[in-house]
């Protein structure tokens, strides 16, 4: 399956519905349980009305009329529909309810009757007891919905003195004015329908209540997954289509960074990455474009000087000779400073950074070109050999572009940065151009034919500085000239 979406939703889908499972077979479980202990309890009360009825009806040889009738009076005072069956099962008597109900061969009458025998063989029948579904505290019971036994009184009461009252009428071993009220509530022993579905038909079993009701919020809560996930997945799909377009060379393709979660994260980070990548690969194209130019003009050079040296007199081979050496170093220098300008656009951060002291550094690199070195001891944490190029590029800028006055070279700290100052008192540099001058192959009107020079040295310091977590700038001199800062973190 190669939709994420689905894999995520059947997997959410798929743990609901062991959830399910399971809580339905402990839900029915404990029901069962619970049922059982309710029909142990019925069955002990059957018994013991079984047996306060076998100690209160007559005999099994006094007459069938009475005890026919004194089956009626207690199926009366108990509002059960009673039998009673002889040793052999010939019928001596019974309710009329329970005639009534048998006669009409109803299922779930005939299958709750009870069949108890007594200790004198004979046969009492009587139905397995609901309890009634209100809660309204007249304590009646119910042997099926809507019927309600008993005499003509209010709520089914027999009247007092009449069949079903106290006094006359009462059966053997009991005397006036012990008259049975009705029992107790019993507990309810059928499948009642379930509480938490009430708009089920009556008489449904439990166990399809409850089924119904886990089916209900599997349904539910797997529909309302379905959009989160989809929403989610929907997210994941962009980025994909995001990266796919970007490594088909869509450099300005960025996707969307909608929420705070982590596919968000993802997705700006890829922006990120997006943007440095872009940055970097239009890096590498200005500077193989600027390389080529500037390649062209030595490469020329030197064809004409190659071409002509064999024809030249002798006096002038000499010459060609050392146009070609300085065409032969420039060549050098220029490949030189591009591939450590590649070097630093693909690196974000050193290989190593240690311990490097400033003030020796300068004084070793201003030697080279004659310049003067103040200031006091600094120490920075970076590459010594990058931090030497760096201060050598901005000698060499500054003795080649500075006029004839002195080179300066000033340290000094300014807070936790260590500042380094290489000063010149040359034409200075105007102040629209301050900026572009640190731009790769840029150079100032005019002074390629003068100076020559590529273009890289101060694009080289701004890079290096910036690896090292500080910046370089250039400002005007007062009195003239140009000054330019490089401010590194000190270590």
């Amino acid at each position: 399956m190669r939709s994420l979406y689905l894999r995520i939703y059947l997997t959410v889908v798929a743990a609901l519905a062991l959830f399910a499972l399971v809580s339905g077979w402990l839900v029915q479980r404990h029901l069962e349980e619970q049922r059982a202990r309710v029909e142990a309890v019925q069955r002990e009360r059957m018994a013991a009305w079984a047996d306060l009825l076998q100690r209160s009806l007559p005999a099994a040889d006094a007459p069938r009329e009475e005890q026919a009738a004194a089956l009626r009076d207690w199926s009366q005072r108990l509002r059960l529909p009673l039998a009673l069956d002889d040793a052999e099962g010939r019928r001596i008597g019974a309710a009329e309810q329970y005639t009534r109900r048998e006669a009409e061969g109803r299922p779930a009458f005939t299958e709750r009757v009870l069949t108890i025998r007594l200790e004198d063989g004979r046969l009492l029948r009587l139905p397995r007891l609901r309890a009634d579904r209100n809660d309204r505290g007249d304590r009646s019971d119910r042997v099926d919905r809507g019927d309600r036994l008993g005499g003509s009184g209010p709520g089914g009461v027999p009247p007092e003195g009449g069949p079903g009252g106290t006094g006359a009428g009462m059966g053997p071993g009991i005397g006036p004015g012990m008259g049975v009220g009705p029992p107790p509530r019993l507990p309810d022993t059928r499948r009642p329908v379930a509480p938490w579905l009430p708009g089920l038909p009556p008489g449904i079993p439990e166990g399809v209540g409850l089924a119904a009701l886990l089916a209900v919020l599997f349904i539910a809560v797997a529909g309302g997954a379905w959009p989160v996930v989809r929403r989610l997945t929907r997210r994941l799909e962009s980025l994909k289509h995001g990266v796919e377009a970007f490594g088909a060379g869509d450099l300005h393709r960025r996707v969307p960074e909608d929420g705070r979660d982590e596919v968000a994260a993802v997705a700006a980070s890829f922006n990120r990455a997006a943007a440095q990548v872009e940055a970097l690969v239009g890096s590498h194209k200005s500077l193989l474009a600027n390389a080529s130019h500037e390649l062209r003009s030595p490469l020329t050079r030197l064809k004409m000087a190659l071409e002509m040296i064999e024809d030249a007199p002798a006096d002038q081979r000499a010459a060609l000779k050392r146009e070609i050496d300085a065409d032969i170093a420039e060549l050098d220098a220029l490949v030189e400073e591009v591939l450590l300008s590649s070097r630093l656009d693909a690196k974000a951060v050193l290989d190593a950074a240690e311990p490097v002291a400033l003030l020796p550094l300068a004084a070793e690199e201003a030697a080279r070109v004659g310049a003067e070195v103040s200031g006091e001891p600094l120490q920075v944490r970076g590459d010594e050999r990058l931090l030497r190029r760096a201060l050598r590029n901005l000698l060499e800028n500054g003795r080649r572009y500075g006029g004839n006055g002195a080179l300066e070279v000033a340290l000094a700290r300014r807070g936790p940065q260590a500042e380094v100052r290489v000063c010149d008192r040359g034409a200075g540099v105007p102040e629209a151009y301050r900026e572009r001058i640190f731009e790769a192959f840029f150079r100032l009107p005019g002074h390629a034919e003068r100076a020559g020079g590529v273009g890289l040295g101060l694009a080289l310091v701004r890079q290096i500085a910036e690896r090292h977590g500080g910046h370089v700038a250039c400002e005007a001199r007062e009195g003239g000239g140009s000054c330019f800062v490089l401010t590194l973190p000190a270590g």
